[in-house]
């Protein structure tokens, strides 16, 4: 797409500006472009003091890969706060990262969001006053930032090689020490540091405070501390120029005037090194609320195994974005103690922070599929027509003449209603439908269908050939074709659900599927009858 070929082109083509000849121990302060810093520091006002009035909330993904489910219910929660509180909602795309960068990531996350109805104000696609919005555009901000924090002496260059830093921590894990950076370069001159700079390879590094403590003050956990001491110095900006997570975050919160911050949980120890961040750039942060872990159904920390696959999966397998939404919304967050049920409309009026718990939550499939089913059921018959169009025409052998005939959607539709879970399952159990022949299928299933008596299975499709044979082509109606069926239980002295299993299997090549006699009605005369004999001839086979 056009907006992320652009950023591509803006990584190959960025001049890092004076900032960078700065950093690099060239230049003045003075030619370094002061405007990208005044922009931060206008921008620095606390969002929270009465400035701004706004909500502002982002949605900032890696485009590492496709979105999955934790990382999405950030988007729809920081969505939601913004909708309901008439405020704005951003997408940027923190693409720093280059070594781990999936080119196709940003349209999946794009995609994702559209598919749940989430729509962004500010962001690739549609602009605002406060782009760029990939990361990779915005390096010269980054670098003016870290280079203002090493002249007020908050951070420093390091020159650690990676066998330094390799070695470091091989003596720390022996010794049972906590891992973390030992400062080394902390002790190096300013004068040192400029001339190094000019010849060797550095990262830049926070020097984080190590007395006292750091205290989060979060909208869902409350008040959290950290000791300083158990913090080590970060890199803040890699040798490569682009920055990490860290200074990317607060400076671009900053800049686009974020006022509202939602995370996941996993980021709460990060949390002290962004707080000395805003700090030490005079900036006031966000306030922050880091949402509940998601467990699998084994209480265990969601895993792809357990469900933390792509949003996208989820479409691709036969879940509605009605589903997705309502199952995500109730993912750490609740309207009250009654409403399990919520539309994407009703969470953006009704959504606040107050209601998010600390309390991990719980994937449940099976609530997923509840939640799928209900909606299946609630859609409106035009629209549930035409999705079951849209799946067959996707899902149906290739050998089915497209496209599907409108009269059959339209008469199988109220029939498939109640037996659909997931979309994915609409071409299978339609599939029958289409050809003379059913399905193929496994002769052996029959005989298993007659609770492995093959003389039974032989029985019920003769007595079925016997009383449907007798049913005119005038009269091959649903009403009559249930008669004659339920007329066979006197004939093979057994109820109707110990036989017509067979019937599926003859006529469908399964087990079970839409009603039998409203089948063998849109199959017509002709091939209802043909199929059993095809089956009859199968258990012959079998002798």
């Amino acid at each position: 797409m056009a907006a992320h070929g652009s950023a591509s082109r803006g990584r190959e083509a960025h001049d890092y500006s004076a900032a960078a000849c700065r950093l690099h121990g060239r230049g003045s302060i003075d030619g370094c472009g002061d405007d990208s810093l005044a922009i931060l520091h206008t921008n620095a006002t606390a969002p929270h003091g009465g400035f701004f009035v706004t909500v502002r909330t982002r949605y900032a993904p890696s485009p590492t890969g496709d979105p999955h489910i934790g990382n999405i219910r950030s988007a729809l929660f920081s969505w939601a706060l913004a909708r309901a509180n008439g405020g704005v909602f951003i997408l940027r795309i923190e693409d720093t990262d280059q070594k781990r960068l999936v080119e196709s990531s940003v349209d999946a996350i794009m995609e994702s969001l559209r598919w749940l109805g989430i729509d962004w104000d500010e962001g690739p696609g549609v602009g605002g006053v406060h782009g760029p919005y990939f990361q990779s555009q915005r390096l010269p901000l980054y670098q003016k930032a870290a280079l203002t924090l090493i002249e007020g002496g908050r951070a420093y260059r390091c020159f650690c090689t990676p066998e330094r830093l390799d070695q470091m921590r091989a003596a720390q894990v022996a010794a049972k020490r906590p891992p973390g950076y030992d400062g080394l370069c902390r002790e190096i001159s300013a004068g040192e540091s400029e001339v190094r700079a000019g010849s060797e390879a550095f990262v830049v590094r926070f020097a984080m405070r190590r007395e006292g403590t750091t205290v989060l003050d979060d909208l869902v956990r409350g008040s959290i501390t950290f000791e300083n001491a158990l913090q080590d110095d970060f890199v803040i900006l890699k040798s490569d120029g682009f920055p990490t997570y860290h200074l990317g975050l607060v400076v671009d919160d900053t800049e686009m005037e974020i006022t509202h911050a939602i995370r996941g949980d996993e980021w709460i120890s990060s949390a002290p090194k962004h707080i000395q961040l805003y700090e030490s750039l005079g900036w006031k942060p966000p306030l922050w609320a880091h949402l509940p872990l998601i467990l699998g159904p084994d209480h265990k920390k969601l895993s792809k195994r357990t469900g933390d696959t792509s949003v996208l999966d989820y479409r691709r397998n036969g879940y509605l974005p009605e589903a997705m939404v309502n199952f995500l919304a109730f993912l750490g967050w609740s309207l009250d103690d009654r409403t399990s049920l919520i539309t994407i409309e009703d969470l953006k009026e009704q959504f606040s922070l107050e209601r998010v718990v600390a309390n991990p939550a719980v994937f449940d499939i099976e609530r997923l599929n509840h939640l799928n089913g209900h909606y299946i059921r609630e859609m409106p018959s035009e629209r549930w027509q035409q999705v079951i169009a849209e799946w067959c025409e996707k899902d149906l052998p290739a050998s089915v003449p497209r496209p599907v005939d409108a009269d059959l959607v339209s008469a199988v539709a109220p029939l498939l209603r109640e037996r659909v879970g997931r979309l994915t399952e609409v071409a299978p159990l339609m599939e029958f439908l289409f050809g003379f022949e059913a399905p193929d299928y496994d002769a052996a299933l029959l005989e298993e269908k007659a609770g492995g008596d093959p003389e039974l299975a032989r029985r019920v499709i003769d007595t079925a050939l016997l009383k449907l044979d007798r049913v005119p082509r005038d009269q091959w109606t649903r009403d009559e074709l249930e008669a004659a069926i339920r007329r066979m239980e006197d004939e093979l002295g057994t109820k109707l659900r110990k036989f017509v299993p067979v019937l599926y299997v003859a006529e469908m090549g399964r087990p079970q599927g839409i009603p039998l006699f409203d089948s063998l009605a849109l199959l017509g005369r002709e091939r209802a009858l043909q199929r059993l004999r095809t089956a009859r001839a199968h258990l012959e086979h079998r002798r």
